[in-house]
């Protein structure tokens, strides 16, 4: 596909300008594109008003529905004065459309990244997590996915198999210990058993929580609920994670006494640290390859489809297969 054709090559300053003012918020010309790949989020200068943030939602990625669930969770979580960046409604609606690009608005939040490697900041960042679950457990999605072993992994992986993204020399040893690491990974699940699944925000890493140093919001805000699904109350708390075997461990301690405080956590779900690590390899190998006709990712990524990439990525699978066959990690 030729860069031309790519749906956000027609998302022009002026086409966002005019976006904009169908909702009736003038620009007064300050742009800047933030980082974001899977979307196009841009900081925009307001006439009058503070700045805003506006994100124009990937074409076909998620429908309607979808994306106002999203919308309508980081709402309820707000109301419960839980810190998080919720979309602002403007014509009693939070989603747009402006000539084929659907679009939101969101109050501009500046801060940093949390330091995980402080305690303090862990438990904090345990307690709003143990917020916005006890919320997410009310009631489930209806339109976005769960987190599962199919489609988190077996679908990735089959996805990258019938579009030939990895090299011929090396596609049966991927197929193979990509095999292996979803067979792990479905252990793991059984070893943990029925779980609760509730709402999630999906992609909870550093990069997604603005930390504010002063004044009466100081703490953890978290932001882009864009991989908001149903899954595992740990799926929210491994990404914050890092480190050998004991490093994990004290670090999990303080996000668990932080948590405990406002909602209960299944220990048994400790067996899905690493099977959820898998999935997540293999989840963003494909998320990657799906979107290579975007002009923006072989810029941003120009080490992925290499040779070494798909090396890489074997030897990284063979090490989460061991990592699977170990103990989870243990908490009391």
């Amino acid at each position: 596909m030729s860069v031309a054709a790519h749906p956000y090559a027609n998302l022009t300053p002026d086409r966002v300008l005019d976006a904009l003012a169908s909702v009736g918020l003038n620009g007064d010309g300050r742009m800047q594109a933030l980082g974001s790949y899977e979307n196009r989020v841009y900081q925009i200068g307001v006439e009058d008003a503070p700045p805003i943030v506006v994100k124009f939602y990937r074409p076909a990625r998620w429908d309607d529905a979808a994306i106002l669930e999203e919308h309508a969770f980081a709402a309820e979580l707000a109301a419960c004065e839980i810190p998080v960046v919720a979309p602002m409604s403007l014509a009693t609606r939070t989603l747009h459309t402006f000539e084929g690009f659907r679009f939101a608005a969101y109050p501009r939040c500046g801060g940093r990244a949390p330091e995980l490697s402080d305690r303090s900041t862990l438990e904090w960042m345990g307690r709003f997590l143990g917020r916005i679950h006890a919320v997410g457990a009310l009631a489930p999605f209806r339109a976005r996915p769960r987190i599962s072993v199919e489609t988190f992994g077996v679908q990735p992986r089959d996805w990258l198999l019938a579009h030939d993204f990895i090299p011929p020399d090396l596609v049966d040893a991927w197929r193979s210990i990509a095999a292996l690491a979803l067979d792990s990974a479905r252990g793991c699940f059984d070893r943990a058993g029925d779980v609760r699944s509730l709402r999630l925000h999906g992609d909870c890493h550093s990069g997604n929580v603005l930390w504010i140093e002063h004044g009466a919001t100081h703490g953890p805000h978290f932001v882009d609920f864009d991989d908001a699904r149903m899954g595992p109350a740990v799926q929210d708390l491994w990404m914050l994670l890092s480190g050998d075997r004991a490093d994990m461990t004290r670090q999990l301690d303080a996000v668990l006494t932080g948590y405990r405080e406002f909602h209960d956590f299944d220990l048994r779900e400790l067996n899905l640290v690493e099977a959820l690590r898998t999935l997540r390899l293999l989840h963003y190998s494909a998320w990657i390859a799906q979107r290579w006709d975007d002009p923006a990712f072989p810029v941003a990524f120009p080490w992925f489809n290499t040779q070494r990439y798909w090396q890489d990525r074997i030897l990284e699978l063979r090490e989460q297969v061991a990592l699977m066959d170990e103990p989870p990690l243990e908490m009391s």
